[in-house]
């Protein structure tokens, strides 16, 4: 007959399991749905941090293994969405690679909510601020930007295009679906772009520029961040 341990030790050794999970150290262990710790949120950083878009919570669950298969299918690996060691040890080589380096200088707001780009930028750079003043104080119009590029109000995606085409980065209007596949993965050295299906905003040498920001200031611009959480990291090519 089986033996039945007592309830107090059955919830002891629980604890100790989920704790020593929990601590496990990174890339001791294979990752995958279910899992979770410590490990598994360092992991979804750098998987992030490579250009793969995660939500470092700890808990690897269906997005992240939808991550990890982008990554093995780029690796040329057997894409079964399960983190090996090895895995694991190549994520974070390629996050240290794919890591930007910092830009020298920052933009900085005026008292009336002008950007000011620093006189280290990229001409891009300068030009997508130059072009962000111009639109900062128009209002919000649902579909602005998209018709016509001179328009009485621009939407999100529609003043993310407005810039980006001003600095020659872009040839028409896309919608924030589209910019979750535009340009490069990640954050980007001087520009990055934060999409989902329903919202797009852009962080433009430390400043970020975004609809939901004139509501609050008057200025799409702002120096607040607000967290990246469901959205896709895009960036223009060499910025």
């Amino acid at each position: 007959m089986p033996r039945k341990w007592p309830a107090t030790l059955v919830a002891v050794l629980s604890l100790t399991l989920t704790a020593d999970a929990a601590g496990a150290g990174y890339a001791t262990r294979t990752l995958q749905v279910g899992t979770s710790g410590s490990d598994v949120r360092a992991f979804q950083r750098y998987l992030d941090q490579a250009g793969y878009d995660t939500t470092a919570d700890g808990a690897f669950g269906p997005a992240t293994r939808r991550s990890v298969i982008e990554f093995e299918q780029a690796e040329q690996r057997r894409a079964n969405g399960r983190a090996s060691r090895a895995e694991q040890r190549m994520v974070r080589a390629r996050a240290s690679a794919a890591a930007p380096e910092p830009s020298t200088d920052e933009a900085y707001l005026t008292a009336d909510g002008i950007a000011v780009a620093p006189d280290s930028a990229p001409d891009a750079v300068k030009a997508i601020i130059e072009a962000g003043n111009a639109i900062a104080t128009k209002p919000y119009k649902y579909g602005g930007g998209h018709g016509r590029w001179n328009d009485t109000g621009y939407d999100c995606s529609g003043s993310l295009s407005y810039v980006l085409h001003a600095a020659g980065l872009l040839d028409r209007a896309l919608d924030s679906t589209d910019f979750m596949s535009w340009g490069e993965r990640g954050r980007g050295t001087w520009v990055t772009i934060r999409t989902n299906p329903s919202h797009a905003y852009m962080i433009v040498a430390g400043l970020r520029f975004d609809t939901s920001a004139r509501r609050q200031t008057g200025s799409r611009w702002t120096e607040e961040m607000r967290s990246a959480r469901g959205y896709r990291g895009r960036h223009p090519e060499g910025l």
